[in-house]
């Protein structure tokens, strides 16, 4: 039987790469729309902060951190925001599910960075890496239409490189260790809050150029719930349970998640490649569960 650590770590991998999949969901209209990634992300961070902000108050939670926990808290921040920025410019250069799929392979540099700080994974773990390595790079080729621009390819890399350098520090980090998810959360979300605000400031262009009518105001509220507040949530939580290198391999719900939004929102096909990559993948996350359970 699986631990309780385990049941709750693994769940709540799967919720985050679910929900994190979503982000071409909302963000993509609003892009086609004119809505500029700035303003996009402001408001996406800034709803998101004020929906935590409401609960820890009203859970009496206290916002108190100390000053070494407040530094590491702006270093996940700036991570956090990163990751988001290359994500969305990345959107402009190559399609939203070849991104996404893309950023998976944070889970080979989560491996790596963690054998440079002398944690090594298991063999399990390392043959479903492997698997769902293969599996991605096969969902990668699913569309032999699509044009890859190199640019686009690095930003997506470099997005998922600054989200396994944000899992590993949330994993490894004794000092903010005793803050909990929702709070690490808030604060993370806050900086990129406060870089997409002066980074709108700077813009020629409105803060709401482009965003128009309730549907654009739904998405930006989607984007703030789903793949913000809960995706890093509950990827604080499941790095926590179960380490930093089994939460990234969970994360293989993200492409699977971006190809299905594809397939019914922007009517991409689905391809034997997708269905091979999502198979393989699938088997790579139930064998590392099986095989590691204690």
């Amino acid at each position: 039987m699986l631990s309780k650590n385990s049941i709750v770590g693994y769940s709540a991998g799967i919720i985050t790469g679910i929900t994190y999949g979503l982000n071409p969901l909302f963000g993509i209209p609003l892009m086609n729309d004119g809505a500029s990634i700035d303003s996009i992300l402001f408001f996406r961070h800034g709803f998101s902060v004020v929906l935590l902000a409401t609960f820890l108050i009203l859970s009496r939670q206290s916002f108190k951190v100390t000053p070494k926990q407040l530094g590491i808290l702006l270093i996940l921040g700036l991570l956090y925001t990163s990751s988001s920025i290359c994500l969305f410019e990345s959107y402009k250069y190559i399609a939203s599910g070849l991104a996404t799929t893309l950023i998976f392979l944070y889970p080979v540099f989560v491996a790596l960075i963690m054998v440079v700080l002398r944690v090594y994974p298991t063999w399990q773990v390392w043959m479903a890496i492997l698997a769902t390595f293969v599996g991605v790079l096969i969902l990668a080729q699913s569309d032999d239409t699509q044009t890859i621009d190199p640019i686009g390819v690095l930003l997506a890399l470099g997005s998922g490189l600054s989200y396994a350098i944000f899992i590993v520090i949330v994993n490894s980090s004794r000092i903010i260790r005793p803050i909990s998810s929702t709070m690490l959360t808030f604060y993370s979300l806050s900086v990129g809050m406060v870089i997409f605000y002066i980074n709108t400031l700077l813009s020629p262009n409105d803060l709401t150029t482009g965003i128009n009518g309730s549907s654009s105001w739904l998405c930006l509220v989607g984007l703030a719930i789903l793949p913000t507040i809960i995706s890093t949530a509950t990827l604080a939580l499941s790095t926590r349970k179960i380490g930093a290198t089994k939460a990234s391999v969970l994360g293989v719900f993200e492409p699977i998640t971006a190809i299905m939004v594809g397939t019914i929102a922007f009517n991409e096909p689905i391809t034997t490649n997708i269905i091979v990559g999502i198979s393989i993948a699938i088997a790579a996350i139930i064998f590392m569960i099986i095989a590691t359970k204690k």
